[in-house]
């Protein structure tokens, strides 16, 4: 991150909102490697003039940062990027996942005392960067992995969705090594390139089963709890039932987050399990189902 002091005097003599439309700037060129005026006159509902203004103010104060494409009419990351602004785990990943929070510039403050678990593992800022950017822009990226079954490997993977799976970050794409879709942790990613070539029908997400395959989630209190109403109450079941539509790529994570027991007759015992699938067959052909606790194949 540029830390001149000249540079950082200069971002403190301008108004909280030009540093916000400059925050704007430099988060799209990080994580989607273009910006163009039409993102901040939409975004921000200024004139063009001001938002020409803008790009030229960020120009001046990151040189190394910012080019005009003339082809592709539009301002793209230049090599040797070094973001502007200081970027956290937590406000990052919201502005990706929600849409919101890439235009805040400071500390933000909870109205009320408020704590969350520590989370171990955010993603690599750097690396998600990339994985974003091949996302935003469909492209492949090169990457060198770590697998607990073949160690540090070279790959080119096709990416096109971040997962959250409630304790880590992966992206969902095509392995190119192995010809099929996978996911891959985040932080296990190292030395990550971006390649600009044409990318055949069958690596995207349309060609990705799993991902398009809608599952429905039948779920219960456990059978075995004394006092079931009170998972109805928590979980806002509609007549002791909670209905979860899922992608099939992500319903192994789902139902091991939230301890679902998927033995076909509710047989895990523990006080972890409140809760228990239904209607098991819906699982047959979903491929991450060792996730998913107590489920047999046979079942």
């Amino acid at each position: 991150m540029p830390n001149e002091q000249n540079t950082q005097d200069q971002l403190a003599t301008i108004s909280q909102a030009q540093r916000e439309r400059l925050f704007h700037i430099d988060f799209k060129l990080y994580f989607l490697g273009s910006v163009n005026r039409t993102d901040l006159v939409s975004r921000f509902g200024i004139k063009e003039a001001a938002a020409s203004r803008d790009l030229s103010l960020y120009k001046d104060l990151a040189p190394k940062n910012i080019e005009y494409d003339t082809k592709a009419k539009t301002y793209i990351q230049r090599d040797g990027f070094s973001p502007l602004f200081e970027y956290s785990g937590s406000q990052t990943l919201a502005a990706l996942l929600h849409g919101f929070g890439d235009d805040f510039v400071g500390t933000q403050k909870p109205i009320v005392t408020c704590e969350a678990p520590t989370q171990l593992n955010y993603p690599n800022i750097q690396t998600l960067a990339f994985i974003t950017r091949a996302i935003h822009n469909s492209q492949v990226l090169k990457i060198q992995y770590r697998s607990l079954s073949s160690g540090l490997s070279e790959r080119e993977i096709v990416p096109f969705a971040l997962i959250d799976n409630g304790l880590r970050w992966h992206v969902r794409g095509y392995d190119r090594a192995r010809s099929r879709f996978a996911d891959f942790v985040v932080n296990r990613i190292e030395a990550p390139q971006l390649l600009s070539e044409e990318i055949p029908e069958e690596q995207t997400k349309a060609a990705d089963n799993q991902w398009n395959r809608i599952v429905d989630l039948h779920i219960v209190p456990h059978p075995k709890l004394k006092h079931p109403e009170t998972i109805e109450t928590e979980y806002v079941m509609n007549t002791g039932l909670l209905n979860l539509s899922v992608r099939a790529a992500l319903a192994g994570y789902v139902l091991r987050k939230w301890n679902v027991d998927c033995s076909k007759e509710h047989t895990l015992a523990g006080p972890e399990y409140h809760l228990w699938l239904k209607n098991t067959p819906t699982l047959y052909g979903v491929d991450n189902l060792s996730l998913a606790p107590g489920y047999k194949p046979d079942d």
